[in-house]
This record gives C-alpha cells, sequence and structure tokens, in this order.
C-alpha cells in the first residue's frame, strides 16, 4: 500500500448536501491505518473479465467483455464457463460489449441474470434464467441506450427498493447528458421487468443526469448510492446519487463550487491518476478500481475522516477494472490488462479475492 500524493487530493474531499458542497479537509491518512490484503488469485488467464454477480453460495458469475463468454467462479479457486452472452464488441479499439451483470433480489426462487450489453446500434438490458448449471434464452428489458466506441456506461445494481438502477454514458455526445429524455448520460431507475416505476423524477427512466461516462454504481448499508466516473482531461468524480441531480457534464467537469450542479463526493485531478471503472462500497469506505492509475482506491464516507483518499496495490495488478464486495465482506476485483491498453502479463486478466481489515 502506498499513500497518495497530495497534488491527487486538492479537489478530494467534497460531500454534497441540496447541492451545496462541503469542503472536509481531505488528507493522508496515517500509516497505521490497517490496509486490505491480497487472499488469492480465484481466476486467471482470462479476457477483460467486466460483469461480476454474486450467487447465493458466494461463488460468482463473470463476464468476458469481448468474448460474451459467462464464467462461475468459484469462492474457493477455479472457473467453469457455463454459456455466452453475445454482445457486439469492437475488441481492442472500443469499450463495448458485455458489461455489467445483476442478479434479482429474487434470484434463489425465480433465476433471473441480469446483462448490460453493446450491440451495433444500441446499448440494452437482457435478462436470462440461470439454472441447471447454464444461462438461457435473453429476454430484452431496456433498448435505445446510446452507443459508440466509447463512452458505454455498463453498471448494473438493485437498490434497497427492489428496482434496478443503471449507469450509462453519453455514447460520446455530450448533449444528452443534459437531455431528460436521453437515456445516455443518466443513472436510470426502472423495474425488474422494465416499466418505469412510480416515483422517478421526471416521469421517464432517469433518476440523475449530467454524467459522462458511468461504469461502477452500489448501494451503501443505509442505502445510499454511489456511482464513479470517467471525466474528460481534467477531473474522474465518486458521486453520490440522488434523483433529479445533475451533475452537470457537459458543461462542466468536477466541482463547479455553487454554481447550481451537484458537486462529487470526491475527485482525481489529472485524469491519469484514477479512471475509476468498477465501484464497491465496503466498511465506510467506497472502494474503486483505477485504470490508468493501476491502483484501488478507497475513500472514507462518514464520519471526521469522510473525503480521505487512500492508495492500495499501486501498480502490483496493473489495470484494475471490476470491485465488488462478496457474500463473506471481502472484495473480488478483476483485472483490465487484455483490454488493448495495459500490458498483460502470462496470468492475465485475473479474478483477486482481497481481505479487508
Amino acid at each position: 500500500m502506498t499513500e497518495i500524493d497530495r497534488r491527487t487530493l486538492l479537489k478530494a474531499g467534497r460531500a454534497t448536501t441540496g447541492g451545496v458542497a462541503l469542503a472536509l479537509g481531505a488528507g493522508i491518512e496515517a500509516p497505521a491505518v490497517a490496509a486490505p490484503r491480497v487472499s488469492r488469485t480465484l481466476a486467471r488467464k482470462l479476457s477483460v473479465p467486466w460483469g461480476l454477480a454474486f450467487l447465493p453460495n458466494g461463488n460468482a458469475l463473470v463476464g468476458e467483455r469481448d468474448s460474451g463468454d459467462v464464467y462461475v467462479v468459484r469462492r474457493g479457486g477455479g472457473r467453469r464457463r457455463v454459456g455466452q452472452i453475445n454482445a457486439f464488441s469492437r475488441q481492442t479499439s472500443g469499450e463495448g460489449g458485455l458489461l455489467g451483470l445483476a442478479l434479482h433480489p429474487g434470484f434463489r426462487r425465480n433465476r433471473w441474470v441480469y446483462a448490460y450489453l453493446s450491440t451495433r446500434n444500441d446499448n440494452r438490458i437482457v435478462r436470462m434464467r440461470f439454472a441447471n448449471g447454464s444461462l438461457g434464452k435473453r429476454q430484452v428489458i431496456l433498448a435505445g441506450i446510446p452507443t459508440n466506441a466509447h463512452h458505454n456506461g455498463g453498471g448494473l445494481a438493485f437498490g434497497p427498493d427492489g428496482l434496478l438502477y443503471v449507469s450509462t454514458g453519453d455514447g460520446e455526445v455530450g448533449a444528452r447528458a443534459q437531455s431528460r429524455s436521453s437515456l445516455g448520460g443518466k443513472v436510470l431507475r426502472l423495474t425488474p421487468g422494465g416499466e418505469v416505476p412510480a416515483g422517478n423524477p421526471f416521469g421517464n427512466y432517469t433518476w440523475s443526469m449530467g454524467h459522462r461516462n458511468v461504469e461502477g454504481i452500489a448501494f451503501d448499508a443505509r442505502g445510499g448510492l454511489w456511482a464513479s466516473e470517467f471525466g474528460e482531461k481534467e477531473t474522474d468524480e465518486l458521486n453520490r446519487i440522488v434523483p433529479a441531480a445533475n451533475s452537470g457534464w457537459p458543461n462542466v467537469e468536477g466541482s463547479d463550487g455553487g454554481g447550481g450542479y451537484h458537486d462529487p463526493f470526491a475527485e482525481w485531478s489529472p485524469t491519469s491518476t484514477c479512471s475509476p471503472a468498477g465501484l464497491a462500497v465496503a466498511n465506510g469506505r467506497a472502494w474503486l478500481g483505477a485504470l490508468r492509475g493501476q491502483c484501488l482506491f478507497s475513500v472514507r464516507l462518514r464520519g471526521p475522516d469522510a473525503g480521505t483518499v487512500r492508495r492500495h496495490f499501486a501498480g502490483r495488478f496493473g489495470r484494475i477494472r471490476q470491485v465488488a464486495k462478496a457474500p463473506d465482506g471481502s472484495l473480488w476485483i478483476t483485472t483490465s490488462n487484455r483490454d488493448g491498453r495495459g500490458a498483460p502479463g502470462a496470468k492475465d486478466d485475473r479474478v483477486i479475492r482481497i481481505a479487508l481489515p
């Protein structure tokens, strides 16, 4: 573990309450704070593992972005292919393909698995049953999410309300993020069957807007929703998502300081420092996989040290894509060194279990 450089923290440590940014005095934690540690490598020689969803027995479904292959990765180590979810991937020249995975809250009963995937014309959400060790026929839940070579979003998370939350990108057209009617550049909320639920702020799927490209999305123990967001050239973000909030893209990147937009909770500048992909919340911290930053970041979410940022495993695994909290309280992370932007080793890509203090 290495401490994050203070220049990275210049914009970190902001919380938003009622649209007002509050400086929280972010800084570097004392080295005596217990650090996460590597438990074991659970799977290796995968190619861009992206979506990860835990099964009731503690194993996980893991999808490869480019091939669409889906594996069961066992909690004790090892993997088995259980199907393929065909998606359109530009391979190493783009970011689309088979992206997020999630299980219905009633999975033990109904066996529904949800996936976010790219086609040649759009990004869409589908569901299929996982029974008898294999994936069944898929059913489209929501289509028409903008797609492009980049900015495809792709995160899925069921909330404590039983509804499905989806993170989307602007499909490289920034104006979509400011349009309430576009599905691009948003966090969406929909029913498990794909309908608009009661209580959505604009009467459509939009829950929050003004996002550039959100991949990671996760709930904390209190039901708060968090999202990681890629900046353009200036600022990456960790955002607390609230209904009807506008994060400002493309009119502003990062905090606008009292200018009316919803400010990030924490920021990284420049974007080469982080590039946040996957996101999990555990033990009072948000844990973010950093692609260009090649590390795991943690951000304290509450208390006197709220906003404090810490860097872990710097340079040890290369590009880190997905981060997910396992049923046993550990984190599972995936590497993304075979996505055309990394330097893969002989064991890449990997699924790695991290034990938390």
